[in-house]
């Protein structure tokens, strides 16, 4: 870049390399840089919680295979992503559900290749004020459905047996997914309201893996039901509603039967709306003509 700036500097002036000062071609050369500010560089993990690549980790992970509790694990594993952004917890959770349950998003993501990316997630709000703010539990659920997922959303407080039961079904599944919405402080970390799947669960240790798209901030890590349970009690302080839990999978072909035929899932987004809208509207233009 400097070599291309003197090259310029000779073809318009005249100057040649000795004629700069070479006070001048040091500062061209290496600019100074800007003064740093406050940074961070990960937490490390409080009591509560276990780092899954630590060797009680590893032992855990040993025994939750044993039990068949890891079936989650691989499919979650293999679409692992980090968060785009600091408040996108919701966001990364949910495009790792949606690639490992091969969800197709109908449009592009680069090239000729469709594939789900934290972007796409726009049609419950804008993902700049979902930056700003994060989503809720209930926005996360609108965003699972309007991307054609089946939703069972479970707010706390649900009691820890329920909890434990769907922790189990999740675990031992590869089509149907758990994603945790709870406060950070319950388990000791730094920050308060978070999205995570859940990886797998411990019979022998009845604990759960969360598998932390903060990767920035927090290892995955292994944490007990009892305080997973107890994390997602305290209200969404924006909300004032309850955190919980959400599981999701595929909407089945036939999920709506013709006992309840007014029942439709359309899954749109801000790309494709103005599309949709064109189309309804030529389709009432066609009815009120009949």
């Amino acid at each position: 870049l400097a070599g291309t700036f003197m090259q310029a500097l000779k073809t318009l002036s005249g100057y040649t390399m000795h004629d700069i000062p070479k006070t001048t071609l040091d500062t061209i050369a290496r600019p100074a840089l800007a003064k740093p500010t406050a940074s961070f560089y990960k937490r490390p993990l409080p009591p509560k919680c276990t780092s899954f690549t630590s060797s009680r980790g590893k032992e855990m992970f040993a025994n939750a295979l044993l039990e068949g509790n890891m079936e989650a694990y691989f499919p979650l594993a293999s679409q692992f992503i980090t968060q785009n952004e600091p408040a996108y917890c919701g966001l990364g959770s949910l495009v790792m559900i949606l690639n490992a349950l091969g969800q197709d998003p109908g449009r592009r993501w680069k090239g000729p290749w469709r594939w789900y990316e934290q972007e796409m997630l726009d049609c419950c709000r804008s993902l700049q004020s979902v930056a700003e703010t994060g989503i809720s539990l209930t926005e996360f659920t609108c965003l699972a459905r309007c991307n054609g997922l089946k939703a069972d959303v479970q707010p706390a407080p649900m009691g820890i047996d329920k909890f434990r039961e769907d922790v189990k079904l999740a675990s031992r599944s590869s089509g149907t997914f758990m994603v945790l919405s709870y406060s950070r402080k319950s388990l000791g970390q730094t920050g308060d309201g978070h999205f995570s799947p859940v990886g797998g669960y411990s019979e022998a240790h009845d604990s759960l893996l969360l598998l932390d798209v903060a990767r920035f901030k927090y290892p995955s890590y292994w944490t007990s039901i009892e305080d997973a349970y107890e994390a997602t009690l305290p209200l969404d302080k924006v909300t004032g509603q309850p955190r919980g839990y959400t599981l999701l999978s595929p909407v089945e072909p036939n999920e709506y039967s013709s006992t309840s035929p007014s029942v439709t899932t359309i899954s749109l987004n801000k790309s494709t709306w103005k599309l949709f809208q064109i189309k309804m509207n030529n389709a009432l233009r066609s009815l009120s003509s009949i």
